[in-house]
């Protein structure tokens, strides 16, 4: 049984976990680990992980901090952001402690808070109480269930109400270490009515390690905010990467996320949005860009639970070699939730024999008076394409690559920060040219 180890280590370490914690945070963990005990890490046995027994990345010796022992990294040393414009408002997570010695950020307006979370959570206790674990629901999922038990530190960005932060924050997440690692991490986002704000993570792997890390992120958006969260994944082929978001949108809130996968090794997201507040508007991006035997599976649940919500949704993969890209994605539209639209769409570009694609979109709708639709097509580079360039001088390489880079440009448009989105595509060029191996801005790598 491969969670007996993980048992076994939380019950001998409780006390250190706790002590090296917060007491909001340490007070969820037994009901996590009761349910961590009854239902254990997902495997390909149930349905939303067929193609992905996320298990088998816990089946090996892995290290925990659980002593909190400092990691010997300077982050300013290690990374150099290169996207315009975004270098000041910096912070780290550094596996899956908050880097404090940040001395890089810009002063935002009074009342905001951005860092660690464990600081948050005393300076701002009946908030972080409120919303803390609130959106996670960690009932029917194992992966939530473990980083609920074992997370000792994270990120909270919070927005008081009516404010609005003009420059993007960005949030890099360095894995570093000497042995094989387990990391766990949160993200909290509190934005209040009519507040407003962006926020860019990044993950970089820099030693040559596994790391296999669980990441919980919530995002609660109230009446009429705005959220926008994109996700950078520049990692090693032995990092796994296993996501959770939680959205809960109060109404004519806009919450808006991208998940862009440029270098991994095994990458699972789950996405799981909630509408609880009429004419609230979400919008999921997902791309990934996957070759050797790399594996990335993205899962999108989007409940409609009030009338006259809308919700858009585009994931697409480019998938090279032997590797595996799996999507599934439901749209829920409850019973009270008429007026919904609701527009989901996957395009999978297969370029390798060899390559693998698995997909499955759904809708359940229970209004009688709703737009929905869902949209999949998966299929090979366009040979009247291909011929167009090669007739007009274009090596065969070169135009494959000009095709495969045309392909991602709607998934960047849903992207606010038009700085990120230009570098975006400055590193995509450079992925399919076969320039990017690991990550694209981390000083070790380079």
């Amino acid at each position: 049984m491969i969670e007996q180890q993980y048992i076994d280590l939380f019950q001998q370490y409780k006390k250190e976990i706790d002590s090296n914690s917060v007491a909001v945070m340490n007070d969820q963990r037994d009901a996590a680990f009761g349910t961590f005990k009854e239902i254990g890490f997902p495997t390909s046995k149930k349905e939303e992980y067929i193609h992905s027994d996320v298990s088998r990345a816990f089946d090996t010796e892995l290290g925990l901090n659980i002593r909190d022992i400092p990691i010997p990294v300077n982050p300013y040393d290690t990374f150099k952001c290169d996207v315009p414009n975004l270098a000041t408002n910096l912070h780290f997570l550094v596996n899956d402690r908050y880097y404090t010695n940040n001395n890089q950020v810009e002063v935002l307006p009074q009342g905001v808070y951005a860092g660690g979370m464990k600081e948050f959570a005393h300076l701002y206790p009946e908030v972080f109480k409120e919303y803390y674990g609130q959106g996670a629901d960690y009932s029917d999922d194992g992966l939530v269930a473990f980083n609920t038990m074992f997370t000792p530190d994270g990120f909270v960005l919070y927005i008081p109400k009516g404010i609005v932060i003009e420059k993007p924050i960005q949030l890099i997440n360095i894995l570093r270490g000497g042995v094989d690692l387990s990391v766990n991490r949160r993200i909290l986002i509190i934005a209040e009515t009519g507040a407003k704000a962006k926020l860019l993570v990044c993950d970089h792997a820099v030693d040559d390690v596994h790391f296999v890390v669980t990441q919980v992120t919530e995002i609660f958006a109230d009446d009429s905010s705005v959220v926008d969260f994109y996700e950078l994944e520049e990692n090693s082929t032995k990092v796994t990467r296993l996501s959770s978001l939680f959205t809960a949108q109060q109404s004519q809130s806009n919450v808006i996320t991208s998940s862009i996968t440029l270098h991994n090794g095994y990458t699972r997201n789950n996405y799981r949005f909630r509408l609880l507040g009429e004419n609230a508007h979400a919008t999921i991006g997902g791309l990934a860009i996957a070759d050797k035997s790399q594996h990335v599976d993205n899962y999108a649940f989007l409940d409609h639970l009030v009338p006259n919500c809308t919700s858009n949704e585009l994931f697409k993969y480019v998938l090279q070699d032997r590797s595996t890209g799996v999507f599934c994605g439901k749209i829920l539209v409850e019973k009270d939730a008429q007026k919904t639209l609701a527009y989901q769409t996957n395009r999978n570009l297969v370029a390798s024999p060899d390559a693998k694609m698995f997909a499955k979109p759904q809708l359940e709708i229970y209004a009688d008076d709703v737009k929905c639709s869902h949209g999949l097509t998966t299929g090979h580079l366009d040979d009247e394409a291909m011929f167009y360039l090669q007739a007009r001088g274009i090596p065969k390489d070169e135009a494959k690559m000009l095709l495969m880079v045309a392909f991602t440009k709607d998934v960047l448009e849903l992207i606010n920060i038009e700085s990120l989105k230009e570098r975006l595509e400055f590193l995509i060029d450079k992925r399919f040219r076969g320039e990017l191996m690991r990550c694209g801005n981390c000083n070790v790598c380079q």
